[in-house]
């Protein structure tokens, strides 16, 4: 809807000062859009998709000249021209993709699930081309569920069943949590998980990595009550202690209420 491609059913919006409904296609001109899936041209090369988009957005010969210079620099692709796309590492597509989405300069950017299936090198330097984007003034606009990327963003939306849930930055979303949350490492997590799940001072209990999170809401003896309940059944805590929530821990926490 956004992206000027679906009418809303209700409501309305602007970007870039132009109204969703009534002015799409201005929209359309003025932004970059990548998409989860790769889809870009596979049958055709690297510099050919860049001229391919470079023809739909209308870029002159000499301006697209030097873009397509500064994307294949900017996208570690040069030496790669001639490749093609469908030949490319799921990291070199995404590079490209976010190429041709930029190869018109538009100062708004939506990126959809950017990162999804790219190892952790290609994420970091993914992220690195995008704060090198946003400090020349561009605005990203990022879907994603992995919530270390969410961190990045100056600005978080948290989004549960079409309806937003939390709005502000990072930080202050945080800030106002208030539950306690206890962090520990336990011999047998999925008896642990299944125990503190049913505990009464017990708001929500999860996997974090190689860790359980528990959630005692406004409780403060956590640790020794979770350490406590498992010792009782048999079970062994390492380093049970609290933590500084994370937004995982927030996100978690507001869709349980939200269920609620």
């Amino acid at each position: 809807m956004l992206c000027g491609v679906l009418d809303p059913t209700a409501g309305r919006a602007e970007v870039l000062g132009f109204d969703v409904s009534k002015e799409p296609d201005e929209i359309k001109r003025r932004i970059g859009y990548m998409s989860q899936k790769f889809s870009l041209y596979e049958d055709l090369t690297v510099a050919e998709n860049l001229a391919f988009y470079a023809g739909i957005y209308d870029v002159s010969e000499d301006v697209f000249a030097e873009r397509r210079l500064a994307i294949l620099e900017m996208a570690d692709l040069r030496g790669r021209e001639d490749e093609l796309a469908g030949n490319l590492s799921v990291g070199w597509k995404q590079r490209l993709a976010l190429g041709c989405a930029i190869v018109h300069q538009p100062p708004m950017l939506f990126l959809d699930e950017p990162t999804g299936g790219v190892d952790p090198i290609a994420r970091r330097h993914f992220w690195d081309l995008l704060y090198d984007m946003a400090r020349e003034g561009v605005t990203l606009f990022v879907t994603t569920h992995y919530m270390e990327e969410a961190e990045h963003c100056h600005r978080l939306g948290f989004i549960y069943d079409g309806k937003i849930i939390a709005l502000d930055s990072p930080k202050k979303i945080k800030e106002r949590f208030a539950d306690h949350i206890i962090e520990m490492v336990c011999d047998d997590q999925e008896a642990a998980l299944a125990l503190l799940d049913k505990h009464e001072r017990v708001r929500n209990v999860y996997l974090y990595g190689a860790a359980v999170h528990v959630n005692f809401g406004d409780f403060t003896g956590g640790a020794a009550e979770a350490g406590k309940v498992l010792k009782a059944a048999g079970l062994r805590a390492m380093n049970a202690a609290p933590v500084s929530p994370s937004l995982e821990d927030v996100f978690v926490s507001l869709i349980e209420r939200a269920q609620d």
